[in-house]
């Protein structure tokens, strides 16, 4: 399996000198097998442009699965070269929440707002209402489980190639549940079944612990919680993930520092726009 990360912002965009080492498109992590092009991308903000230079100008042929339908999650949509394609064939799916998936899409993409829906992307989309459990998408098996984060149904994922497993909790509000045992939110059920004993996890950290008190009602998580969930969890690795929009590239490195500093069975690092990763 091989990840790449195509998209590591969260929020809004952040161009600027201040942020090009750590990257300034919103939330898109293209997942691979082993020697082929990716076929599966987790969420599809304005990092979803970068995709198509991995195609090597061919059109999609895979998944696009959305965590939720926030505008940095969404707005690469139509400006993804291989999916809008004559011959792209495109299976998204979104989190189920009693509306036609693609009427939910165009509530953020059609006119006025922008010149098409979402149905008049080129090649062949469907539109699929995703429940919680266990799905074969893309030759991956994919674990969906609810997680708390504000404004509409939130999916984590579990993505598992029968050799290693990513998890991906982009968006994440543990204190919605409860301060949990530090303070910084519960460690509950379906996130530990989304990261037990996985090799990578890939995590909302757009928050300090300092700031949570005035921010974390946003909807976000600390590096903290997630080296200290993963810990608990058994997670080999941690890539921090969501970066706040105004966060510079040298206070990433400071955060990371501290967040390297809190365990030493975690191995952590943050998401870079345009790296990739390779698990065996």
């Amino acid at each position: 399996m091989r990840l790449h990360f195509c998209g590591t912002r969260g929020s809004t965009p952040a161009p600027g000198p201040e942020f090009v080492r750590y990257g300034g498109h919103t939330s898109c992590v293209a997942i691979a097998h082993d020697g082929q092009a990716p076929n599966l991308l987790l969420d599809a903000g304005t990092g979803a442009r970068r995709v198509s230079r991995l195609l090597d100008g061919a059109a999609f042929d895979g998944v696009v699965l959305l965590s939720h339908l926030h505008w940095d999650h969404t707005h690469g949509l139509p400006f993804f070269g291989g999916g809008d394609h004559p011959e792209a064939r495109v299976d998204l799916h979104l989190p189920a929440q009693g509306a036609d998936p693609e009427q939910l899409l165009a509530r953020g993409m059609s006119p006025p707002h922008f010149p098409i829906r979402p149905a008049q992307l080129r090649g062949r989309w469907r539109f699929h209402a995703l429940e919680e459990g266990t799905h074969d998408l893309a030759g991956f098996r994919v674990l969906a489980r609810e997680i708390p984060h504000k404004g509409g149904r939130t999916f984590g994922y579990r993505v598992d190639d029968g050799k290693v497993a990513v998890a991906y909790l982009s968006d994440h509000q543990p204190t919605a549940l409860g301060p949990g045992p530090d303070g910084l939110g519960e460690r509950h059920p379906a996130a530990r079944a989304l990261i037990d004993g996985v090799d990578v996890l890939i995590h909302d950290a757009q928050y300090r612990v300092e700031e949570l008190a005035e921010r974390g009602h946003f909807g976000h998580a600390t590096p903290d919680y997630a080296v200290r969930l993963a810990e608990d969890c058994g997670a080999a690795s941690v890539v921090l993930f969501h970066h706040d929009p105004a966060r510079t590239d040298t206070e990433i490195d400071e955060l990371l520092s501290h967040a390297r500093g809190l365990s030493t069975a975690v191995s952590v690092s943050a998401a870079v726009q345009g790296t990739s990763l390779d698990l065996t």
